[in-house]
C-alpha cells in the first residue's frame, strides 16, 4: 500500500514539475478536485482526444461527430432521469465528521481482498518459476477462489441493495464488514443518504426573470436531443453512431485521486443507434472494439479487465466497464452500456416530438435502441501518464526518469540541440526547427550539457532528440536519439521528418 501511495505521489509531483497539470487557482490555495492542464498536459490531452476521434469517427463511415452546448433546456434533465435519480449514496463518520461514498468504501474493502489475491499469485510465481500458469492458478487455488467468492458476494449484495434503493442494507453491509473511517478509524456511521450530483446555475439578466439550468452531468443527452437533426441532415441509416467529446460537471462530494475523480471533467462518448433486438450483438461488438483500441496504445494487456455491472442504471439492460490498473488499483476507465430505447422515448414524451427512424426495408417506424461507449478523457490521461512514468537503472549504474508516453501521443515529438552555443550551430539548429515545426511540435534547447538535455526531454516524454555538431555543418547529418532505446543514429537532416512520421503513424498504431 505504501509503495502504491509513493508511486502515485511521484506521478502527481512529476505532472506539476514538468508542466502537465497544475492545481487550479493555486495562488489562492486552489480549489478542491479542480485542475488546470498546463503547457505539456494540454498537448497530451489534445493528442489523446484526437487519437480517439480518428478511431471513432474517421475510421467509421457510419459514425459522425457533434459538439453540443453545455447549457441545455432544463426539461432535458427531467426526461433523462437526472433530476430524480442522479445521485450517490453518501455516509458520514460521526467521529471524524468526514463524508464518504458508501459504495466506494465497500469497493475499497474489496480492493484489499484483491491485494491478498495478488500476494498469493506472487508467492506462487516465486515457488513455481517458469512453470507457473497464472490463469490456471486463479481458477483452481482454493484460497484465491475463496477470496474471489467473497468479493463477488459483497459486490452483488451492494448492487442489489442500491438497485432497490435499500440504503439501510448498504449501511448494514458496511457494519458487517467492519469497515472503519480512513481518518478516525471508527465505525460510528450515520445512515446512508442519496445526494444529487448536478450543479445548478441560472440563465438570464436578473434574478426575477432568470431560468434555472444545470451544468450538464454527461455529454450523452446532447447527442440524444440531436438524433433527428443528425439523422435527417446526414441521411444516416440504422445502424449509425454520433460521437462527442466535451466537458461535463458533477458535484462530487468525495472527489479524490488527483484527476481520476473531478468536479469538472471531459468525456469522449459515442451513442450507436441500432434496430431493437440487435442491441446485444452490437453491445458485445463494441466491448471488443473498445478494448482493442485501448490495447493499441501498448500500455500492457494485463492492465485491462472487464467488470460486468450487477447494479444496472435505470436506462440499461446490460453494462460493463473496462477497468484499468491505476497506481491505486483497478478502477473504471470506460463504460459500455446497452441503453435500450429509454432516452429517445423519454425525450419524445417530454418534448412531444417524434424521435424515430423510418425503415424503408420494412416500411415501419421505430425508436432505435442505443449502445453507448463512454471514456473519461482525464482518466485516460492519468492511465497513460502514470504507466509511462518509469525509473530506469542504466548499464553504467546511473538512473533516469523517463516518461514513455506512446510516441503518437507525446506532447513534443522532437527536441533539437546544438552541441555548442557557437560556431553557427545554434543558427543551423533553428533552421531545422523552423522547417519541422509545420508538421510537428518541436522544442529547441541549448542549455546545459547534452546529457542533461537528454534527461530533461526523457522526463517530458519527447520521443526523439536531434543533436547537431561540427560535422553537421560539413555534410548536413545529425545524431537522432530514440527515447525508449536510447540508441543514437547518424542520419541526414532530410530524413528526420520521415523517421518521426513512421514512429507516430496513426495507421501503424491503431492496427497493432
Amino acid at each position: 500500500m505504501a509503495k502504491q501511495e509513493d508511486t502515485f505521489k511521484k506521478v502527481i509531483s512529476h505532472a506539476k514539475e514538468y508542466g502537465f497539470i497544475f492545481p487550479s487557482s493555486e495562488i489562492y490555495d486552489g480549489l478542491s478536485a479542480v485542475y488546470d492542464y498546463a503547457q505539456n498536459g494540454v498537448e497530451l490531452k489534445k493528442n489523446i482526444r484526437e487519437y480517439w476521434w480518428k478511431a471513432m469517427v474517421q475510421l467509421h463511415e457510419n459514425i459522425v461527430g457533434i459538439d453540443a452546448a453545455i447549457f441545455m433546456h432544463p426539461t432535458t434533465w427531467k426526461a433523462s432521469g437526472h433530476v430524480d435519480a442522479f445521485s450517490d449514496p453518501l455516509i458520514d463518520n460521526k467521529d471524524s465528521k468526514k463524508r464518504y461514498r458508501a459504495d466506494v468504501l465497500i469497493e475499497d474493502y474489496c480492493a484489499k481482498i484483491e491485494k491478498k489475491i495478488d500476494k498469493e499469485v506472487k508467492k506462487a510465481e516465486k515457488r513455481f518459476g517458469d512453470a507457473f500458469n497464472k490463469e490456471e492458478f486463479l481458477n483452481t487455488n482454493p484460497r484465491v477462489l475463496g477470496y474471489q467468492e467473497k468479493i463477488n458476494a459483497i459486490l452483488k449484495r451492494m448492487g442489489q441493495s442500491l438497485e432497490k434503493e435499500d440504503l439501510a442494507d448498504v449501511k448494514a453491509l458496511i457494519e458487517e464488514l467492519g469497515i472503519v473511517c480512513p481518518v478516525s478509524g471508527s465505525k460510528n456511521w450515520t445512515d446512508v443518504k442519496q445526494f444529487n450530483l448536478m450543479f445548478g446555475t441560472k440563465l438570464g439578466a436578473d434574478a426575477a426573470s432568470s431560468t434555472e439550468l444545470y451544468l450538464r452531468p454527461e455529454t450523452a443527452q446532447g447527442i440524444f436531443v440531436n438524433f433527428a437533426n443528425v439523422q435527417k441532415t446526414g441521411r444516416m441509416k440504422i445502424p449509425f453512431g454520433i460521437a462527442q467529446a466535451g466537458k461535463a460537471f458533477r458535484n462530487e462530494i468525495v472527489a479524490r485521486q488527483f484527476i481520476f475523480r473531478m468536479r469538472e471533467f471531459e468525456q469522449m462518448e459515442m451513442q450507436f443507434f441500432v434496430k431493437p433486438g440487435t442491441e446485444m450483438e452490437w453491445y458485445n461488438k463494441w466491448k471488443e472494439e473498445r478494448l482493442n483500441w485501448h490495447k493499441s496504445l501498448g500500455l500492457g494487456e494485463d492492465k485491462y479487465r472487464f467488470h460486468d455491472h450487477d447494479k444496472l442504471a435505470h436506462y440499461a439492460n446490460a453494462a460493463a466497464d473496462i477497468e484499468f490498473k491505476f497506481p491505486f488499483g483497478f478502477k473504471e476507465l470506460e463504460g459500455i452500456h446497452s441503453r435500450t430505447d429509454f432516452d429517445l422515448k423519454a425525450h419524445e414524451e417530454f418534448s412531444g416530438k417524434k424521435l424515430q427512424f423510418f425503415d424503408h426495408e420494412t416500411n415501419t417506424n421505430y425508436v432505435p435502441y442505443v449502445v453507448e461507449t463512454s471514456v473519461g478523457l482525464d482518466r485516460l490521461f492519468l492511465a497513460i501518464f502514470s504507466t509511462a512514468l518509469q525509473d530506469e537503472t542504466l548499464e553504467d549504474g546511473s538512473t533516469r526518469t523517463v516518461l514513455k508516453i506512446p510516441s503518437i501521443l507525446a506532447p513534443t515529438k522532437i527536441a533539437v540541440f546544438p552541441l555548442l552555443k557557437k560556431d553557427g550551430l545554434p543558427e543551423k539548429a533553428k533552421e531545422i526547427v523552423a522547417d519541422l515545426k509545420y508538421d510537428f511540435m518541436v522544442a529547441y534547447d541549448e542549455k546545459d550539457a547534452v546529457g542533461r538535455r537528454y534527461r530533461r526531454q526523457d522526463a517530458l516524454g519527447t520521443p526523439f532528440c536531434v543533436t547537431l555538431d561540427h560535422q553537421t555543418l560539413e555534410d548536413n547529418t545529425v545524431t537522432i536519439r530514440n527515447r525508449d532505446t536510447m540508441q543514437q543514429e547518424r542520419v541526414a537532416i532530410s530524413e528526420i521528418a520521415a523517421i518521426v512520421n513512421e514512429a507516430i503513424s496513426f495507421k501503424k498504431w491503431i492496427n497493432k
